[in-house]
């Protein structure tokens, strides 16, 4: 089978721990005794918690879709993501792509039966999480309605959203410039209007669709501190700090 090699460190740590280097050889060790064809190692120097934040790797799993390589080797579980819920959806889309994921350091290779094995008993810890953060949000749900207090009115947002709107806010803009940005943009809202308030942002900040993705991007104290203190600063009209938006 063709085998694509990826490689990381974060940009501030490129000299520390398992470098480059070191990430490279172990994957060829293990593709050299599992008969494994490295087509080509990926390298990528960026500090990320998000998959999607990764030009690299983002170009290696469409290249594995694509029917380039059947196999994606990487070393440590951190340096292909952070986050439990990240590596689970990896997990998932590789099943449902008909390509395997070989990870050496949770011996998780989706090659063989036992590796599947491993990889299942890890996305049920993933989901574990998942189920917990729901819990606890119903459960600050309960607060919130027997203190007579408003909860819910954003859950139809669209994910892609919720996840922008999210990262506008942990990158410190204040809750009224994220509703001017997302008007400006056409956004349309959970009921499909296109009038943003700060409080239509703070209440979706506030939800437990916001609370699963921060959790799932290592986030959640990052959010919490936000809505805390309830502001943050404004968005430079020069340059969008994560793109437009697709207008639906």
């Amino acid at each position: 089978m063709r085998a694509l090699v990826y490689v990381r460190v974060s940009a501030d740590r490129a000299e520390r721990g398992l470098g480059l280097e070191g990430q490279e050889q172990l994957c060829r060790d293990y593709a050299e005794r599992g008969g494994l064809e490295v087509l080509e190692v990926l390298s990528e120097v960026k500090s990320a918690k998000s998959v999607r934040s990764r030009p690299v790797l983002t170009s290696a799993l469409e290249r594995l879709a694509r029917g380039e390589a059947e196999v994606l080797i990487v070393a440590k579980l951190d340096r292909l993501s952070r986050s439990l819920f990240d590596f689970s959806s990896l997990l998932e889309r590789a099943q449902r792509e008909g390509w395997s994921l070989v990870l050496l350091d949770l011996g998780v290779d989706t090659t063989c039966s036992i590796g599947r094995l491993q990889a299942g008993i890890v996305a049920a810890v993933a989901e574990f999480e998942r189920e917990r953060i729901r819990e606890r949000c119903r459960e600050a749900s309960a607060v919130k309605r027997a203190r007579g207090e408003r909860v819910g009115g954003v859950a139809l947002t669209p994910r892609e959203i919720a996840e922008r709107v999210l990262e506008l806010a942990l990158n410190g803009a204040t809750l009224s410039a994220i509703a001017q940005h997302l008007e400006a943009e056409g956004v349309a809202g959970a009921r499909g209007g296109s009038r943003w308030y700060p409080s239509t942002v703070r209440a979706l900040l506030s939800s437990a669709q916001s609370f699963e993705i921060a959790a799932g991007s290592e986030r959640l104290a990052e959010l919490n501190a936000y809505l805390r203190r309830g502001r943050g600063v404004r968005i430079a009209r020069e340059v969008s700090p994560v793109g437009r938006f697709d207008r639906r």
